[in-house]
């Protein structure tokens, strides 16, 4: 086997490598509960070199049609897991996942927890601690806030491990 042979088949078996990769994680982000076609995108963007793959590379890498990768990134915008960008000169987007994206999918929940307190805040003022429901929706909120005030120290936490690690 010469040089140039063995080029195709490393090309192949790390193109291999990668669908398996894709398969097996969103298969795993399906199972925590988002649904199949944005855990297969969002997988294929994070194993890409770049991060980012336009709709066209999409749909060809995971074999879908456009119409299933539009639907896909557009729930995965709009719970930030990738951004939209345009190319420089061209009418085509490219779409995004960042290094950081774990650290901002964790730090947009924060409003979602504050907009929950919030709501238990009013059951417990409605229902009183003195009942059953009262005291569930007054534990249910107590965990928030913990949860809340942990989320912010493991953030930091977080932020200089990721500086010392990857600068």
């Amino acid at each position: 086997m010469t040089t140039n042979d063995a080029q195709p088949q490393e090309r192949a078996g790390r193109e291999a490598a990668v669908d398996r990769f894709i398969e097996r994680f969103a298969a795993q982000l399906v199972e925590a509960g988002m649904q199949r076609m944005p855990s297969r995108i969002f997988a294929a963007l994070l194993a890409s070199d770049t991060g980012a793959l336009t709709s066209a590379e999409l749909g060809e890498r995971l074999q879908i049609s456009p119409a299933a990768v539009s639907g896909a990134v557009r729930y995965l915008t709009q719970v930030n897991m990738v951004t939209r960008e345009r190319e420089p000169g061209s009418r085509r987007d490219r779409f995004r996942v960042h290094s950081n994206q774990w650290y901002e999918a964790l730090t947009s929940r924060d409003m979602v927890l504050k907009r929950w307190e919030s709501a238990l805040r009013e059951g417990v003022a409605s229902l009183g601690t003195e009942s059953p429901a009262g005291r569930r929706l007054a534990e249910t909120l107590a965990f928030f806030e913990f949860l809340d005030g942990e989320l912010a120290a493991l953030m930091e936490r977080w932020r200089v491990h990721r500086d010392k690690h990857f600068g």
